[in-house]
């Protein structure tokens, strides 16, 4: 049986390009014991792997040049040699990028076929989980307070602001780019205010108050907050998508000393260090998701071959909610 995959032939300078990439077709070994075989519905495409096409150090280990490149998946079992997998089992995996994936069962992980698959890669799956983790073990967001998200049209940021007022926020802000994702915040996601970033510089419009920043975005969108936060708030940085695909580094917030006035506290993180909160975040979101409180909005791209557009498209803002590829 073969895989169909896309490979990383050269490294970007700046934003990525088609040429970047490769489809590849290779042949899969026979599965030998405790093995399982997966064909996937849908793989994910994210931020985060921009920085993985690079091969600067950085918290995760950059994808290897001509092999095919990672992320998450969630398929169906059509071949297996582990009883704990039987064939039709639906998993999730981190074999992106391909139609087929292969190997040991402790790669894969069985997941409740009563909810749609592709949550897995967003709501209920890492996108859900950086939410929760973020707002909750580094903004330790507290009932009352005010929260300002940026890039809250994205994946993570819908369901930051969503879960910050399940949570028990007072007041939830967010921003998007252009009046229709805006419109999105406060008709389908329950924000407070919505802000539209290209209507204004983001600093005149946002409204001073803010306890937690959860930031997507950095660059004037951090500036900005750093002079709207209260005393003692927290600034929770997730990503800095503004900031990716320059080749120059651009120099960093102008008002810092800000930081030492207010005592603010401005902590990064990964999911890879609050992997533990998985049990918590499953048990507090799912009940969540099925009495309706929580929505989430998916882009979908149809078909292995158009994934690259597809992220490359995400990369430009051209998504709403999470982007997925239908295999």
């Amino acid at each position: 049986m073969h895989s169909n995959q896309i490979h990383l032939a050269s490294r970007p300078t700046g934003w990525p390009r088609p040429e970047n990439f490769r489809a590849v077709r290779a042949e899969l070994p026979a599965l030998e014991e405790d093995q399982v075989r997966v064909r996937n519905e849908y793989v994910s495409v994210d931020p985060y792997m921009r920085g993985r096409m690079s091969d600067a150090p950085s918290y995760i280990p950059p994808f290897a040049l001509d092999a095919p490149m990672t992320g998450s998946a969630v398929g169906r079992v059509v071949e297996s040699r582990a009883e704990a997998l039987p064939t039709g089992t639906l998993v999730t995996h981190q074999q992106g990028w391909r139609d087929v994936a292969q190997g040991p069962t402790s790669e894969f992980r069985a997941v409740d076929d009563a909810v749609s698959p592709s949550a897995y890669l967003g709501i209920l799956g890492l996108t859900g989980m950086t939410a929760y983790a973020g707002l909750t073990r580094v903004g330790k967001l507290q009932p009352g307070e005010t929260v300002f998200v940026s890039g809250a049209a994205g994946a993570v940021g819908s369901a930051v602001g969503q879960m910050a007022r399940l949570l028990g926020a007072r007041t939830v802000i967010g921003s998007a780019g252009g009046p229709e994702k805006a419109a999105m915040l406060t008709e389908r996601y329950g924000f407070d205010v919505a802000l539209d970033y290209k209507a204004a510089p983001i600093a005149e419009q946002l409204p001073d108050g803010i306890d937690v920043y959860f930031d997507n975005v950095g660059g004037d969108h951090l500036e900005a907050a750093i002079g709207a936060m209260n005393r003692f708030g927290r600034l929770v940085e997730c990503g800095m998508i503004s900031q990716y695909n320059l080749e120059t580094p651009q120099p960093g917030p102008r008002n810092m000393t800000e930081i030492i006035k207010k005592s603010l506290r401005i902590e990064g993180f990964t999911l890879g260090d609050h992997l533990d909160v998985a049990p918590e975040f499953l048990s507090t979101v799912v009940p969540w998701l099925r009495e309706g409180k929580l929505v989430y909005e998916e882009t979908v791209v149809e078909g292995l071959d158009n994934a690259v557009e597809g992220f490359l498209s995400m990369m430009r803002g051209g998504n709403k909610g999470k982007m997925v590829v239908r295999v």
